[in-house]
C-alpha cells in the first residue's frame, strides 16, 4: 500500500458514470414501480452508496478513507439507457477515484438484480472515471 503520511490532508472529488443498457418497456416498469423486487431507483443508489463506503475492502491495497459525501444520480436517457453517476467526496491525504468507481459499478448491478427477472439483455457497459479534482493533477 503506497505511504501517504507525508501528505497534507485537502479536499478531494472524485465523479465516475456508468451505463446500463436496458429498454423503453423495462424503463417505463422502472419509473411506474413496476418491478416485482420493489423500488430500483432507491435500491440501486442505496447500494452504490454502500458500495463506495465498502472499497477499502473490495479492492485490494486502497486506502480506508474518510468519506464526507456520496451521491448517486439515475437519469433515463433515449428510453434505452440508464446512466449512473456517483461523486463522492473527502478532506484526505489520497483520493476517491476507486470509491466513485466502486459506487457506480455497484448501483449498476443492484440495478441489474433488481430487473433480471424481467429482461435477460441488460448490459452494463462504458464504467469510466469522468471527473476528479484534488491532489496532483484534475481530470475534467
Amino acid at each position: 500500500m503506497v505511504d501517504v503520511s507525508s501528505k497534507d490532508p485537502s479536499e478531494r472529488i472524485a465523479a465516475a458514470k456508468a451505463i446500463v443498457k436496458l429498454d423503453s418497456q423495462l424503463i417505463q416498469m422502472i419509473q411506474e414501480g413496476g418491478i416485482k423486487k420493489g423500488d430500483v431507483i432507491s435500491t440501486a443508489k442505496l447500494a452504490g452508496i454502500m458500495g463506495a463506503k465498502q472499497t477499502c475492502h473490495i479492492i485490494p491495497l486502497c486506502h480506508q478513507i474518510n468519506l464526507t459525501s456520496i451521491d448517486i444520480d439515475i437519469t433515463f436517457e433515449d428510453q434505452e439507457y440508464a446512466v449512473i453517476t456517483c461523486t463522492v467526496k473527502t478532506k484526505d491525504r489520497t483520493g476517491v477515484e476507486m470509491e466513485a468507481l466502486t459506487g457506480a459499478s455497484i448501483s449498476c448491478l443492484a440495478l441489474y438484480d433488481m430487473v433480471k427477472s424481467v429482461k435477460k439483455n441488460v448490459v452494463i457497459q462504458d464504467l469510466r472515471l469522468i471527473s476528479k479534482t484534488g491532489g496532483k493533477s484534475d481530470i475534467k
